[in-house]
């Protein structure tokens, strides 16, 4: 098969898998998700290739990113897309949003063409609507490189007919650098989504300002809800959201509308064919409803934790984008504060810049103490340090570095220092 373009998601299949077809050739049909135009059953139109275990292959011969925007250009599909600020909960909502339908959560691998390396995975849930058909929801928190995890969130939220975006405990400058990347793509025209929700899963002053000049610069419907405490609550919200959409888009015809999960309308307001659709399970019903799992939001640290309580406060010093304790040996996380990157990608890549540095110590016969670095990338400063009274541990940092001084950071930090240092030296309570 020849390429029609240099731009074509597919070139080939790969050398030795016949099975393994152009995606291309298989989604020539619009989808049917969330109420496309495609009314007849058109059989297996969907992104990529089912190869079974409830997971689809994307074999793609550009970035990961652009293979999704010709993708989603192509298909037209309706979808919504869950991300997160300050909080790793996306996932989770998927996962009890799946239990609760009785749904399971998907995956989307996309790969190298040819070689078959895996570049990035997408999770979803196909819900199910009071029409019979199917709204999908992605999460936006993607297995991949730190480049290729943002271009894809950005994609997946930048083209959703609805974003939903659950917020942590963040100070107003660490939202001001995570709203920037997607007011920057969408002042330059490659934003569709036109409706974003932003759901505090934590109490904080500085998210109302920040969506109203977010909305300001780029004329998105974006609005806060109420304090979000429980998946009961993200669904509700998010399901008026999506169905007022429906109705409003798509007058006089029947939309597909999202019932609330486990509520006595979930299976009485939808038709047999929502209720038991073809290889699908049904809906739960309101007499025995699946419990979601809880979505926690960053609570503050209580003040008899010393580590977590340096931490929170570290995460909320102006210019903090993230920060995570962990330990140097095995390059695990112990604790983190903060937005992206999340804590397994800063302790895994402290430790290998940390053993990196030791080890050219040592060579030069410098000794192999565990040293203090700061690394002065395009617009963001990364702190290495070792931890205060917790040995064989390091804190890694990532400032936005138009925001901050380097040496006001370091001096904060040392008064951090202390104070963890003077926790440290207090006798442990006596317990009876």
């Amino acid at each position: 098969m020849s390429q029609s373009s240099d731009r074509n998601v597919i070139t080939r299949p790969p050398a030795g898998a016949p099975g393994w077809e152009s995606t291309r050739v298989q989604t020539q049909v619009t989808p049917r998700l969330g109420g496309g135009p495609a009314d007849d059953d058109v059989g297996d139109v969907d992104i990529g290739r089912a190869v079974g275990n409830n997971t689809r292959e994307l074999f793609v011969a550009c970035e990961p990113a652009e293979a999704m925007v010709q993708q989603f250009d192509h298909l037209q599909p309706e979808f919504v897309a869950v991300s997160d600020l300050g909080v790793a909960a996306s996932r989770k909502l998927l996962a009890g949003i799946a239990a609760a339908s009785q749904r399971v959560v998907q995956k989307l691998v996309v790969r190298r063409n040819g070689a078959g390396t895996m570049l990035a995975t997408i999770e979803f849930v196909d819900c199910p609507t009071s029409n019979g058909r199917t709204v999908r929801l992605y999460s936006t928190e993607v297995d991949a490189d730190t480049h290729t995890r943002q271009s894809m969130a950005r994609v997946l939220l930048g083209r959703a007919r609805l974003g939903v975006v659950m917020v942590g405990d963040l100070p107003a400058h660490a939202l001001t650098s995570a709203l920037q990347p997607w007011r920057d793509t969408a002042l330059r025209g490659g934003w569709t989504c036109r409706r974003m929700l932003f759901m505090p899963l934590a109490a904080g002053a500085a998210l109302p300002g920040e969506i109203a000049r977010f909305r300001a610069a780029t004329a998105i419907e974006a609005t806060p809800t109420p304090l979000v405490g429980r998946p009961a609550d993200v669904w509700a919200q998010l399901c008026q959201a999506w169905n007022t959409l429906q109705q409003q888009s798509k007058p006089g015809v029947n939309p597909a509308t999202l019932p609330l999960l486990g509520s006595p309308n979930a299976t009485a307001a939808a038709p047999a064919s929502a209720v038991a659709a073809p290889g699908q399970r049904p809906m739960p019903s309101a007499a025995s409803p699946t419990p979601m799992p809880v979505v926690g939001s960053t609570p503050t640290p209580p003040r008899d934790a010393p580590l977590e309580r340096y931490l929170h406060d570290l995460g909320q010093m102006t210019g903090v984008v993230s920060a995570c304790a962990f330990d140097i040996m095995t390059g695990r996380p112990v604790g983190h504060a903060g937005a992206r990157p999340g804590p397994d990608e800063l302790a895994r890549h402290g430790a290998a810049m940390l053993a990196s540095m030791m080890g050219a110590s040592r060579a030069m016969g410098m000794g192999a103490v565990v040293p203090e670095a700061a690394v002065t990338l395009g617009q963001h400063h990364l702190l290495l340090r070792p931890l205060p009274a917790h040995p064989g541990m390091a804190l890694h940092v990532v400032l936005d570095k138009p925001h901050v001084t380097l040496a006001l950071v370091q001096l904060q930090l040392r008064r951090l220092d202390d104070a963890l240092l003077a926790a440290a030296r207090q006798p442990a309570p006596t317990r009876f």
